[in-house]
């Protein structure tokens, strides 16, 4: 069962409705889900349609991504699903915005994923006009973080996620965790209206030290919450140290947040690529 002393929201993220079934069976509880182009490609079923050589028409695949999504929601219903829209560098505001519409239809509990770009923030300005509760997705650095909480202001606490990405950072040799600590300090002179979604984690000691700085939410795969979940929940101390290694410190920046978003500097290489990465492994299911 959920732990009664923890704060943090606790979502899976995958592709597999079959982990968040087991997820549910052994531990009872998961407070939400995130999805996107490569974990769906990691889908059981997908994959084995792909195996046989059976791509998927455009088509085919957003129904099959809907089938996914609301088999999570059925599971998860007080909780919350984000599903990812399609975009690559060519893709324009008005695009992410018509997706986000017909996906945000597809399910009562859903977070509409787009990326920390300009056309993505563009995107992000016109969803919370319209009503609709957005994860921003590839963020890398406090201004890109900062930039979300400017075009996403007016807001309700709860609609508004923004995902740093920690494992790509330390990927290439800086402390991704140092971002969630930095975002979470920023944020805090803020009005609370975005909240900070730990994401890309890789390791047991990722989501500790996410939970001992108070991340709103943490998404992680399936094994690192079975590996916390049979050590039977342990919520760290105050002795805790996180394991950082040689990894390279983010320092903070000291950002005003009442600048409008257009005046940070949003560009990031590791948006890029994720941009790409997510793109081409969509584009690979169709045919």
């Amino acid at each position: 069962m959920r732990p009664g002393n923890l704060k943090t929201r606790i979502f899976l993220d995958g592709g597999d409705p079959g982990e968040t079934r087991e997820m549910l069976d052994l531990f009872g509880f998961v407070d939400g889900q995130t999805t996107n182009p490569s974990l769906i490609s990691k889908n059981p079923e997908a994959r084995a349609r792909m195996e046989r050589g059976e791509k998927f028409s455009e088509s085919e695949l957003l129904e099959f991504y809907e089938g996914v999504v609301r088999e999570l929601a059925e599971m998860i219903p007080q909780g919350s699903v984000s599903i990812e829209v399609y975009a690559d560098e060519n893709t324009t505001a008005e695009h992410m915005i018509e997706q986000g519409r017909e996906m945000f239809r597809w399910i009562p509990n859903a977070h509409i994923k787009l990326p920390t770009t300009a056309e993505g923030l563009k995107a992000a300005e016109m969803a919370i006009k319209d009503g609709i509760r957005i994860n921003m997705t590839l963020c890398f650095s406090q201004e890109q973080a900062a930039a979300v909480y400017d075009a996403t202001a007016g807001a309700r606490k709860g609609d508004v996620f923004v995902s740093p990405f920690v494992g790509r950072l330390d990927d290439r040799g800086e402390d991704g965790m140092s971002l969630i600590d930095n975002i979470l300090k920023m944020y805090r002179d803020g009005d609370g209206h975005a909240e900070v979604l730990t994401a890309s984690v890789r390791s047991y000691d990722h989501l500790i030290y996410a939970l001992k700085l108070e991340s709103d939410i943490i998404t992680a795969p399936f094994n690192a919450i079975k590996e916390w979940g049979n050590k039977g929940f342990p919520l760290p101390g105050h002795d805790y140290s996180y394991p950082s290694g040689n990894l390279k410190l983010l320092p903070y920046e000291h950002i005003d947040l009442k600048k409008r978003w257009t005046e940070f500097n949003i560009a990031h290489v590791l948006t890029d690529t994720g941009l790409a990465k997510f793109a081409a492994d969509w584009n690979n299911l169709i045919q």
